[in-house]
């Protein structure tokens, strides 16, 4: 009896091939763009004020964050990438714009909303310990004229993608009618569309190709607990049908991915990989693996999966040979401290580990 394509193994010189095929690929990449700042410093005493630690700073780095961690992670694939979202008129718009301009992405998708205030994450970090996150944003959704602007500078360029990648924090940008009128074009231009959904059961995202949501998030649409494959194989059929995609990918941290397309008889589970090396300065491996110790940081890690997953397809993979280069995109990045982005030689590095 021959093989399904569920059964067969995919070689790591297909692999390979559909990594160095990534350049030139163009992606569109609309949602929640924010920043990521962090503050580093040393823990050495207490406060007599209270029983929290005094950090002595040492030095603040910004990086794009939620759907603009997506797109660093395309660029740094070696993709193009157009992004659309919203921003308000503040200092750190200015600094997010900056770091769109920096990743040599145009900017002129990021609407300017002076009613908003412009999300900004502050995590302050000692010892490759996060102490705390302080969140500055609005959560209101876009006002009608900005929500039809969005719309219009989205639309304009669509013809033009090999994928768009929809990235939903819930921070009010997707608006229904934002994901409505967007992902129904895609659908009616034949352009695979792979959305991050907001924690919401309300939320549909018609005409999505594919949906890719964390174990937490699956668990929490289905109102039950995801603790072995065949729950999640259940909870991944549900929102199947919640969702009326062709498919739906749940990430699972350390027990890896798990893939269920419409046409298929059972899902797919990939195991998680082994990249654990002892972590550098922020979104870099240490210069000398055997001093420091090693880390395993989720932050930012579904934003490569879901880069990684439409970066591939559009690519010409199947969504199970993306599924294999992002959980391998994955392992990598959660060796890095912080919000960070994967490089192909890194993926390929990757890959002759476990291919």
């Amino acid at each position: 009896m021959p093989k399904s394509k569920h059964s067969e193994k995919i070689s790591r010189a297909r692999l390979s091939r559909i990594v160095k095929s990534f350049s030139g690929r163009r992606l569109g990449v609309l949602g929640d763009w924010m920043l990521d700042r962090y503050v580093w410093g040393k823990a050495t005493r207490l406060s007599p004020e209270a029983a929290v630690p005094v950090v002595d700073f040492e030095k603040e780095e910004l990086v794009l964050g939620g759907a603009g961690n997506v797109a660093a992670n395309l660029v740094a694939f070696g993709a193009g990438v157009l992004p659309f979202g919203a921003a308000g008129k503040d200092d750190a718009a200015d600094s997010l714009r900056k770091k769109v301009r920096d990743w040599e992405m145009p900017e002129k998708g990021i609407v300017e909303d002076s009613a908003r205030r412009t999300t900004i994450k502050t995590r302050i970090i000692a010892r490759h310990q996060q102490i705390v996150r302080v969140d500055r944003e609005t959560r209101a959704p876009l006002r009608p004229e900005m929500e039809e602007l969005l719309i219009r500078r989205t639309m304009a360029v669509l013809p033009t993608l090999h994928a768009l990648v929809l990235s939903d924090y819930d921070k009010g940008v997707v608006t229904d009618d934002v994901a409505v009128r967007v992902l129904g074009a895609c659908a009616k231009l034949g352009i695979k569309s792979f959305v991050k959904p907001k924690w919401s059961m309300l939320a549909t995202y018609p005409g999505a190709t594919v949906i890719v949501l964390n174990r937490g998030e699956a668990s929490f649409l289905v109102s039950r607990a995801l603790d072995d494959d065949a729950s999640v194989e259940q909870a991944a059929a549900q929102l199947l049908e919640k969702f009326k995609c062709p498919a739906v990918v749940i990430t699972r941290g350390e027990k890896g991915m798990s893939v269920l397309e419409q046409d298929a008889a059972k899902a797919v589970h990939i195991s998680a990989t082994s990249q654990e090396p002892p972590v550098g300065r922020l979104g870099q491996r240490a210069q000398h693996p055997s001093s420091g110790r090693q880390v395993f940081d989720v932050t930012g890690a579904g934003d490569t999966v879901l880069a990684t997953l439409a970066l591939a397809v559009s690519a010409g993979a199947s969504l199970r040979e993306a599924a294999v280069l992002a959980n391998a995109a994955a392992g990598v990045v959660v060796g890095k401290l912080g919000t960070a982005t994967v490089s192909p030689a890194e993926l390929l590095a990757a890959l002759r580990e476990i291919a």
